[in-house]
């Protein structure tokens, strides 16, 4: 097990597998030393977290555990671009977080934290990030958060 995955472990979190594509792409690509990760949703055991617009049907702190569960997925994809090994992962150079929210929604910042934290919590310094926050009309299957990541290898 890398160093990463016992950090998410004593968090009480697992890393997740990657699932299938849903439609046309593939859920990470590689140049050089980067990694570009497809945008992941708040699926845990194959099902949506949480649905709806922030805003409207979810509060600030749904949103956040929403986007931890994202980064979580991230994180399954980046351990399989790595073939299993996480501590291959030099640094997370940035992660965009899109939310889903109703026009006077102004905490995207905040919901994308639950995703940061994360990151944070299980790549050390090396997940100290740039990072996009944007709020969307909708994302796909009424998702209220989705979150992609660039990472350098080592």
């Amino acid at each position: 097990m890398s160093a990463v995955e016992k950090r998410i472990t004593d968090l009480g979190e697992s890393v997740p597998t990657v699932a299938a594509p849903a439609a046309n792409y593939i859920p990470w690509n590689t140049t050089g030393k980067l990694v570009y990760t497809s945008g992941q949703l708040p699926f845990t055991d194959g099902k949506l977290l949480e649905t709806g617009l922030l805003g409207r049907d979810l509060d600030t702190d749904t949103g956040k555990q929403a986007a931890r569960h994202c980064a979580l997925n991230v994180i399954g994809v980046l351990k399989a671009a790595c073939d299993g090994d996480l501590d291959r992962i030099a640094r997370i150079v940035k992660l965009t977080v899109f939310v889903a929210s109703t026009a006077d929604f102004h905490e995207a910042h905040l919901v994308a934290n639950g995703a940061s934290d994360l990151i944070a919590e299980a790549f050390g310094e090396n997940g100290r990030h740039a990072r996009s926050a944007v709020c969307m009309a909708a994302l796909p299957l009424n998702a209220p958060v989705e979150v992609e990541a660039i990472a350098e290898l080592v």
